[in-house]
């Protein structure tokens, strides 16, 4: 795996984390360089996703990363990004060489894990490029894209992302 730090350098995703229980998957564009440095989804200190998880689930966001994976998992939540591989220098999304960009196998992920019916996405890229690089999915899910939890995202509080993802998803995590 490469770090990103030139244009050659082709990256590679994260497998998911996911189990035959998950209910919903969340989906970003792919790790950032620190992400993928630490061999964790959303592992920039910085990034929102486990303060957001953490406050909606009952965990430190600093608990041991394959804890905070089991506990996800438990809640009926799978992880994954659209990008399986790709070529971007630096960890922004804007910078993804949009022609090296592999979606990953997501119509062997549905088939797999069929008590998914709701996909979000963690912002913008991830919903735009779903949509432009994947094209097999099942017709009965339901698409939702959320603020992103990137701190390049600084739109909203933490405390906002918070009231708004738990809004989307406790209410599906709970049926």
């Amino acid at each position: 795996m490469k770090s990103g730090s030139n244009k050659t350098d082709s990256l590679v995703g994260f497998k998911p984390v996911v189990d035959k229980q998950a209910k919903l998957l969340i989906l970003g564009s792919m790790p950032s360089v620190k992400s993928l440095e630490y061999q964790e989804y959303y592992g920039h200190p910085n990034n929102a996703f486990w303060f957001i998880m953490g406050a909606l689930f009952d965990f430190d966001r600093n608990s041991v990363y394959a804890d905070r994976c089991r506990i996800i998992k438990k809640a009926g939540i799978a992880i994954w990004d659209v990008i399986g591989t790709c070529v971007r220098p630096g960890s922004l999304d804007a910078s993804i060489d949009k022609s090296s960009i592999e979606a990953n196998d997501f119509t062997g992920f549905f088939n797999k894990y069929r008590k998914i019916q709701h996909v979000f996405f963690n912002g913008a890229t991830a919903a735009k490029t779903f949509k432009q690089y994947v094209v097999d999915v099942p017709e009965n899910l339901i698409f939702t894209r959320l603020p992103s939890t990137s701190p390049a995202h600084a739109s909203m509080s933490k405390q906002q992302k918070i009231d708004y993802w738990s809004d989307q998803l406790l209410p599906i995590l709970k049926a």
